[in-house]
Order: structure tokens, then sequence, then C-alpha cells
């Protein structure tokens, strides 16, 4: 039996979500919706870079899509700059009885303690309404820091820190609004973005070191964030746009989760535009970029995650990764309790039915 599923967003991430869909023979594709006028009209088969022609048309009313009465929606669409929007959406689709995965809004992995009661409550209230569920995960908030650390958490015998790091070349990710405006590459290193005004890290990220305290058993006494930035040492360009001398182009910071005055659990990021910049800084595992979790304890753990695709770099591997990581959970998530899940409350997912030979 096909599971009946719309697909929110035709990103950078809704683009592969939305190509799994139209592929997976379990799932039955029932709506697109799109964020701008442009893609509107556009089959589905088009907006994920298929040729093929599904006869589903997107579109930009939300209303349309919960029409269509899908079991799941999957929601790739853009959080960081239009937050109250989002949890708007989300507050609708669950009332509306549609269960969703989602890749955003990236706190929602594990919402509480991260985000006020105020915020909360609305989507806790609308998912028992509409007897739905919604889980948001992917890579980072996801797999790399939250299933694969408490994976390794189950085999030790005693454990006084996790730290989950992301180590990456962000030179191929094209995306402005993320990379300028949200993370403040090529802007003034005295001009603040939108992720390092006070607090946000914590909103952001906040959502890992809680869910790991929680995977622990233990109760955070407080979250605090640090950062640090490195200028450009001359002009040079990436995906997304051109870098000037002087402006941000590599980022490095850490949200710390602390017990007894003792920090319990770390979630750091080692941001680069360029491979040369700030080579005292951690090094990835491979070129480019790698996950890796840093499990201090009986026994120490260092675990490596180096991401590559035969059909891009890194950066696009990780892109598929996150997809897969929620279209992957569908089954799971249709099947669970009504409310917010998390991978702590969710059964493994397998792979089950990718198995294929190319």
């Amino acid at each position: 039996m096909t599971i009946k599923v719309a697909a929110i967003g035709t990103g950078n991430v809704g683009r592969h979500a939305l190509t799994q869909l139209i592929k997976d023979p379990q799932f039955e594709l029932t709506a697109v919706w799109v964020s701008t006028e442009s893609k509107a009209g556009k089959d589905a088969g088009e907006l994920a870079g298929l040729d093929i022609s599904t006869g589903i048309a997107a579109t930009t009313d939300l209303d349309e899509v919960l029409a269509t009465k899908p079991d799941c929606a999957v929601y790739t669409a853009m959080a960081y700059n239009r937050l109250p929007d989002a949890l708007e959406d989300y507050r609708r689709i669950l009332a509306a009885g549609v269960n969703v995965v989602g890749s955003s809004a990236v706190f929602l992995q594990h919402p509480w303690q991260v985000l006020p009661d105020e915020l909360v409550k609305p989507i806790e209230d609308a998912a028992k309404a509409g007897n739905a569920t919604v889980f948001v995960n992917g890579i980072d908030p996801g797999f790399a820091n939250d299933l694969l650390p408490l994976a390794l958490a189950g085999t030790c015998q005693s454990i006084e820190q996790i730290r989950c790091m992301e180590i990456i070349n962000y030179d191929t990710y094209d995306s402005a609004t993320v990379m300028f405006d949200v993370m403040g590459f090529g802007r003034p290193l005295d001009d603040l973005p939108m992720l390092l005004q006070p607090g946000v890290l914590s909103l952001a990220w906040g959502s890992v070191v809680r869910q790991l305290a929680t995977g622990l058993g233990i109760e955070l006494d407080e979250v605090t964030e640090t950062y640090t930035r490195e200028p450009a040492p001359e002009d040079f360009d990436i995906a997304s746009g051109h870098i000037k001398k002087g402006t941000a182009a590599a980022l490095r910071f850490e949200v710390q989760g602390k017990k007894d005055g003792k920090v319990a659990v770390v979630l750091e990021h080692v941001t680069r535009l360029r491979d040369d910049l700030r080579p005292d800084w951690p090094q990835p595992a491979q070129e480019g970029g790698s996950y890796r979790i840093e499990i201090t304890g009986e026994p120490t753990y260092a675990l490596d995650l180096c991401l590559s695709s035969p059909n891009g770099d890194h950066n696009h591997a990780g892109l598929v990764a996150t997809a897969a990581r929620v279209v992957n959970a569908i089954p799971a998530v249709v099947a669970a309790p009504a409310g917010i899940r998390t991978t702590l409350d969710l059964p493994l997912v397998t792979g089950k039915g990718l198995y294929a030979v190319h």
C-alpha cells in the first residue's frame, strides 16, 4: 500500500526529496508547494530535475496542497528567514490531520527548553487536534549529531563528554541567503549576521545538545555559545557569490551544554570558504569536509563520517542525505503516535526497500 505524500519546498534539499518521492514506488505524490510564482505551474518532474512528467503542477497555495489529503507532507521550505511563517505552516498542516517530516525549522528536532513554551504548544496542540505526527531531522541537526552519537553512547560504560563536529568547506554551497544573510560570510567582521545574534546559535543548535543530554538521562544546567570569525586574505569567489578581502571567510562556533560546571555535550562547527584558511582549526577527514563524533569516556571514541556522491561533491552528498533521512522516516512517522517525535522516539530506520544495482 502506497503512502500519499506532498512536497513542501523544492530548494537545495527539497528537490532531492522530491526526486525520491517521485521515484520510490512506496510513495504516491499528491501535490507540490513552491515559494515563488516563477515555479508555480511547473511539473513536479521538472522541478526535481527529472526527464519525466508527473502530471502534478506546483502551487503556492498551501490549502490546495492540503486538499489533496496526503498522509504525510515533506517540509523542506526555507525557515531561517521566515520562522513565524514556518511554524504556522507546521501548525496548519498538523491541524489538517497530515503527518509531517521536515528538514526545517531545525530546532523542532527537539524543541523543549529550546523554544519558548508559547511557540511549542501550538504545534503540540495542532498535532493532538489533527491526530498527526511531526519529525524534523536531516544531517545537522540530524543523524550526524543525534542517531550516530547516541548509538556510540550505547556501547559505553561511562561518558564524560559527547562532541559533535561539522568540519566543512562551504565554497560550493549555493545559497546566497544562507551564506550571506544568515551566516554572514562576505560581510564585515563587525557586522553581526542573523546566526551570530545573541542566543541564535543556542536556538538553532540547542536542540542537538538538549536531545543528547536527554539521551544520556541528564538535565543540563545551562547552554552557552561561543564563536570566532576569520577574514578573507584577498578577494575570491564561491558558488554563492563574491567574498571581498577583509570580510568574513571562516567561522568556528560551539554550543555547549553544561552540567555541574562541566561541558557535557558540545555541538561545534568549523566552516571555511577555502581550505587554506585557519589551518590551526580542526581539519576534516577528507578533502572538502566531514563530520566527527568524539566521545570521551570508557571507552573513548572518535568517528569520522565522510560523505561523497557520484553526482557531486561533499556538499551535494550532504543535501541528498538531509533529504533522504526524512523521506525514509515517513513510514515510521505515519505509524507513530501523534505529537512531536524525535530520534529518541522512532524505531531504527534501516533503508528498507532501497537496495538497487546501478
